[in-house]
């Protein structure tokens, strides 16, 4: 048993098993969560990193815990660094805001008292103000597919521990959309309960009235453990609310907005394409499926920062900002200043709330039965995009998720596909609290249409290759060997230990063997995070004529590097060179 045989997608189902067949140990999985996020450094996921010495605590409590009795035994998560864990700081990423508190957020505790294990405190939005992943004195959280990419936020270190492998599930909060567009940058499910239905107790405030906490998971069903673990009302919380699940059933209606839908950002085109193929796919499904006109939803977002209702966030944190000169971020004071505004006086905040009870209302009438689906985001920016223009960007990334506390609607985000290699889509639910069950019972029913992908590797990940425990890890299955396009050219690459480096070649090129295999959609957004530059994944051409996603490498990596394509193959280049 080593933390080599842990698996990088870490799924509650995944790392239990692993236990009751002895194949590692909660040590193990620990051992290879440090190694990974020593290895990941420049993503920026954590604000305080895994570290064994502040783990240990939990592992020896672990040791006197029987597995059968305790639902997350030995199941690493990660905490947004805006949720308390006893003896570890909190910061919000404002290091001069930070304190140390003496107990568990109600959350956490819950978790831990159900055998899972805090890894760490994880990268956010500072003070979770904003829905980009940038706006940190920590870092810039990387996407955990393409680093250009924005991680999304303001979870977004929460997102990026999972994706990446360094947590089977981690916990972020949610105002306007900060645990749900994470999920869609970074290809995983992101589950936002009812208002109060998680307690917020020792949660960093936001927006205290609308605060929720949330989970990313890789797989559906470790959302719904995690639900079971905490949901609850805290008498000691006075937002916390007694909302128990029902038992959910298949939603009358798939309800889909009426008309064109506003995409934006360098991938606009990708996301619409994306977003009509999955409209096409519903439809096909057997459903009923009805058009609906989404307008109030959009009025009802544009109350949350536009309106007099963004002074919610600057009652909680005004006095912090008005003491502490320089320690908040120039773009988060403006937003937090916002609310300080003139004209948001007392009658203009009722007068929104007022219009907000008559939207909900409609809303309500428009659900009764049903689910509404929206694109999570619809597009994405650069990291660099972001910083040039940050009010802009991050208003954008909130178009279809800012209505939804504001309207104590309950969402369920996950995959929908891929705008392109390396570049996920996803798609939100909406449901009233009480139907909340019904929408894990219709994302079953589109998850299914993900089914799989197709993945090309030509190197370590092959057949009785060092890393081909990597593949079936993640439960991909060997399909065929086949050659690619003769336009490539492979490269012995100068790393330890060898690898090579397939790339498109400029001018003729060469066919080379690779191998293609089947990996679960769900499993492909944790495969290509833990692929290390220079490689990545892009689209291969086979000889065939077929596309399909697989290893390539980056130019610069192969100025130096041996040429072999004349060996056909990597496997044949190990055996004759």
């Amino acid at each position: 048993m080593t933390m080599k045989s842990v698996p990088h997608l870490l799924s509650i189902e995944v790392l239990q098993k692993g236990y009751r067949n002895r194949q590692f140990t909660p040590q193990d999985v620990i051992a290879a969560i440090i190694h990974r996020a020593g290895q990941t450094q420049e993503k920026n996921i954590w604000i305080l990193p895994p570290s064994l010495e502040r783990i240990q605590p939990y592992l020896d409590q672990l040791m006197q815990k029987s597995p059968e009795e305790f639902p997350l035994w030995g199941i690493p998560f990660a905490v947004k660094d805006n949720i308390e864990v006893a003896g570890w700081p909190l910061s919000a990423a404002c290091p001069d805001f930070a304190y140390v508190p003496e107990h568990h957020a109600t959350v956490v505790e819950r978790l831990i008292s159900a055998g899972a294990i805090p890894v760490g405190k994880s990268n956010l939005d500072q003070f979770a103000t904003g829905l980009v992943g940038t706006r940190s004195p920590y870092g810039d959280t990387h996407n955990a597919l393409r680093a250009e990419l924005i991680s999304g936020g303001s979870s977004s270190g929460s997102a990026v521990s999972v994706a990446c492998g360094q947590a089977a599930f981690a916990l972020g909060t949610d105002t306007a959309g900060s645990g749900r567009v994470p999920a869609a940058l970074n290809h995983l499910i992101g589950y936002k309960p009812a208002v109060g239905a998680w307690p917020n107790k020792g949660v960093l405030p936001a927006c205290r009235s609308i605060d929720c906490v949330t989970v990313f998971t890789h797989v559906l069903d470790d959302a719904e453990r995690v639900d079971l673990a905490v949901r609850g009302v805290d008498r000691e919380d006075p937002y916390s609310i007694d909302r128990p699940l029902r038992r959910g059933v298949m939603p009358g209606t798939f309800l889909l907005p009426q008309g064109s839908l506003q995409f934006y950002g360098p991938y606009a085109e990708q996301y619409e394409i994306a977003w009509n193929r999955k409209k096409k796919a519903i439809a096909e499904l057997g459903v009923r499926v009805k058009e609906v006109d989404i307008s109030l939803l959009e009025e009802a977002a544009a109350l949350l920062y536009e309106g007099p209702l963004v002074a919610e966030r600057w009652a909680d944190l005004e006095d912090f900002v008005e003491k502490h000169t320089g320690s908040v971020f120039p773009v988060t004071e403006t937003v937090l200043r916002s609310g300080s505004k003139p004209e948001f006086t007392s009658a203009s905040l009722f007068k929104a709330q007022h219009r907000l009870a008559e939207i909900r209302r409609s809303i309500t009438a428009m659900l009764e039965g049903n689910v509404l689906v929206l694109p999570t985001c619809g597009g994405t920016w650069t990291r660099e995009q972001v910083k040039a223009n940050p009010i802009e960007t991050n208003s954008k990334m909130g178009l279809y998720t800012n209505h939804c506390n504001l309207l104590d609607l309950s969402a369920l985000a996950f995959p929908a596909g891929w705008a392109e290699a390396g570049l996920p889509f996803g798609i939100t639910l909406f449901a009233l609290p009480e139907e909340e069950a019904n929408l894990v019972v219709a994302s079953r029913i589109l998850l299914k249409q993900e089914d799989r992908i197709t993945v090309a590797v030509c190197g370590l990940h092959m057949r009785d290759m060092p890393l081909t425990h990597q593949m079936t890890g993640l439960g991909a299955v060997f399909l065929e060997e086949t050659v690619t396009a003769p336009k490539y050219e492979l490269y012995k690459l100068q790393t330890e230990p060898p690898k090579p480096g397939l790339i498109r070649a400029e001018q003729g090129g060469s066919s080379i063997l690779v191998e293609l295999w089947e990996m679960p959609s769900a499993s492909f957004g944790a495969f290509a995070a833990s692929i290390p530059a220079p490689l990545g994944i892009g689209r291969v051409e086979l000889s065939d004529g077929r596309q399909v996603s697989g290893f390539l490498c980056e130019a610069y990596a192969t100025v130096n590097a041996e040429n072999i394509s004349l060996f056909g193959g990597w496997r044949e280049a190990a055996l004759l060179g």
